[in-house]
């Protein structure tokens, strides 16, 4: 059994096109030092504006050993959405893709952008032969939980949080 931070074995293609309707968009794996994301970032920054592109970087670049990868959307007019995913295994349901982040620009969506983000990482999750495809949603996403439910995501656990309250070190 794979330990959560490990990295699965093969090699991963970089960039994949997909047409959806008229839209052709193509997928790329972007790490924390690419320079993609000064494009990139403010897509990102629409579900966690919290963050700033160098507290980002930092995060990423923290997390990367753990599996934590990060998959943008683009159009031929730039990027349009951003997946923050890794695979883990778990007691519960094995090997799986965990997807921390999901965000389409508030500019495109319903426009399928967030359905072929979703499309593409199920095939990742095939690639990699996970047995699920997961992801937390906050509770006052109601317009995230109706698209998930739409794209045939089941409801099935409650996630508790404990924060501790001190403030992560830099």
């Amino acid at each position: 059994m794979r330990s959560p931070a490990s990295k699965p074995s093969g090699t991963l293609r970089q960039s994949w096109p997909r047409r959806v309707g008229v839209a052709l968009f193509e997928f790329h794996d972007l790490g924390a030092g690419d320079h993609r994301w000064t494009e990139a970032f403010p897509v990102l920054a629409e579900l966690r504006p919290h963050l700033t592109l160098d507290t980002f970087r930092a995060v990423a670049k923290e997390a990367e050993p753990e599996g934590l990868r990060f998959t943008v959307c683009f159009e031929p007019g730039g990027p349009v959405g951003v997946a923050g995913w890794r695979v883990m295994t778990t007691t519960y349901s094995d090997r799986k893709l965990h997807i921390d982040d999901l965000v389409v620009a508030r500019s495109h969506r319903g426009h399928g952008v967030g359905s072929a983000l979703l499309s593409h990482l199920r095939g990742r999750a095939v690639e990699l032969r996970c047995t699920a495809i997961d992801l937390d949603s906050r509770v006052h996403r109601h317009d995230a939980h109706r698209f998930y439910l739409r794209e045939r995501y089941d409801i099935s656990a409650h996630h508790f949080l404990l924060e501790l309250g001190h403030q992560p070190s830099e």
